[in-house]
């Protein structure tokens, strides 16, 4: 076994690999609930591809056969119909722990130096998600996502003196139809799952380059032992591998429970007019992205048209996600956690997270004269914990921070 061991090290670095991400990649001691995230999101990511694989197989990417191969899928291929809710939950269970892990790091002040980086790539890999889920939602050719793809893309459109020559680029065509959902399926089952695996690469890569934030904040490297070990750090694997397995099988139960209960949610996951094949000649009731999308759909109605263009909401939809960008430099607070942070920050964390939940919540709904009310508040304190965080993170009081981690 030695032997096979050090002619594949001789030929490929596996031992360095191994010690350097796993076994000897010490983090810090006092990881909590929060930090299962990462790892329920490299599980979900790997089971996206391997279900889309065997969904591929059957799957025709054609205008008039797309809906039938779905359906063919969910009631004549063997397992099919569990494939493919595997893989519509596992789109929506993806957001939700992406969610989760990015208020972790709200929380907590993962974007905050030496960490910039690791955000920025973060955010990389959120919008980059949104546009595979986006272009997955349009392929079984359903009536929401035959609409859904026609509204949101026509928002293109709107872009001054490009628009209508940037539409018929991306469509292929005068309208949503058989070229776009051509494109669409080239992007979401080649190019954009590529791109996801090398992004994510690339976040575990400089996460480990200068180590796991923490629930205090503190820099575990800087206090080591006389073998160069930090004092507050313990070993990845076995201590927390095991851990994370842990918090695998407790999400697996829940998402089992999903898809052999509720696989749709009633309509949140799955909405009720895709199941019906698409009619260009009928137009739902209201027409709504899926749930992840619809904060940034509510940004984009709460601003009014101007001059007959929709264009102003749909520079603030992309300002709404590129802001994100920012967020390490606009933190001028001394500490990292919310632990030691001043109650301003936490009164602007608490509003923040409100005002998304119901930016949500309103992309759902029909638009009426009070959700427009209520989207452009939202709107606004959304913006606003941005724009005012170098003021609200640079007033009051801190605690001390200490120079050891807590249990």
């Amino acid at each position: 076994m030695d032997n096979n061991k050090n002619w594949i090290d001789q030929r490929f670095p596996l031992t360095k690999v191994w010690n350097e991400h796993l076994a000897e990649y010490y983090a810090p001691r006092n990881f909590n609930f929060w930090y299962f995230f990462g790892s329920l999101a490299t599980l979900v990511l790997v089971m996206q591809i391997v279900t889309g694989i065997f969904l591929t197989m059957h799957f025709k990417p054609e205008e008039t056969m797309a809906f039938a191969s779905v359906e063919y899928i969910m009631r004549d291929v063997n397992w099919g119909w569990l494939i493919r809710y595997m893989h519509s939950t596992g789109a929506s269970a993806f957001f939700i722990i992406i969610y989760l892990h990015m208020y972790r790091g709200l929380l907590y002040g993962s974007y905050k130096a030496p960490r910039e980086l690791i955000w920025i790539i973060g955010v990389i890999i959120y919008i980059a998600l949104m546009a595979e889920a986006f272009m997955g939602y349009v392929l079984p050719w359903g009536q929401m996502s035959y609409w859904g793809a026609q509204v949101i893309i026509s928002l293109f459109g709107s872009v001054p003196i490009i628009g209508p020559d940037l539409l018929v680029w991306i469509l292929g065509d005068y309208a949503v139809g058989d070229p776009a959902l051509n494109r669409f399926f080239s992007l979401h089952v080649v190019a954009l799952p590529l791109i996801l695996v090398v992004l994510v690469f690339l976040h575990i890569v400089a996460l480990h380059t200068v180590g796991s934030n923490n629930p205090d904040g503190i820099e575990i490297k800087k206090n080591k032992d006389k073998n160069g070990i930090p004092k507050d750090g313990i070993p990845f694997h076995p201590y927390y591998s095991v851990k994370d397995v842990v918090g695998i099988v407790v999400f697996l139960m829940i998402f089992s429970a999903v898809i052999f209960f509720s696989p749709a949610l009633n309509g949140y996951f799955l909405e009720h007019a895709n199941f019906v094949e698409a009619n260009p000649l009928k137009t739902p009731v209201h027409i709504a992205p899926l749930w992840y999308l619809t904060p940034f759909y509510s940004v984009l109605r709460a601003i009014p048209p101007m001059f007959g263009s929709q264009f102003p909401g749909v520079i603030m939809m992309f300002a709404a996600l590129l802001i994100l960008f920012a967020l390490p430099w606009l933190d001028r607070a001394k500490v990292k956690s919310i632990r030691y942070r001043s109650y301003h920050y936490k009164i602007a964390l608490g509003v923040f997270v409100v005002s998304f939940i119901w930016l949500g919540y309103l992309g759902t709904q029909p638009v009426t004269p009070m959700n427009a009310i209520l989207a452009r508040i939202f709107t606004v304190a959304y913006f606003a914990f941005f724009i005012l965080m170098p003021w609200f993170t640079s007033i009051g009081k801190t605690k001390p921070v200490p120079e050891r981690t807590t249990e």
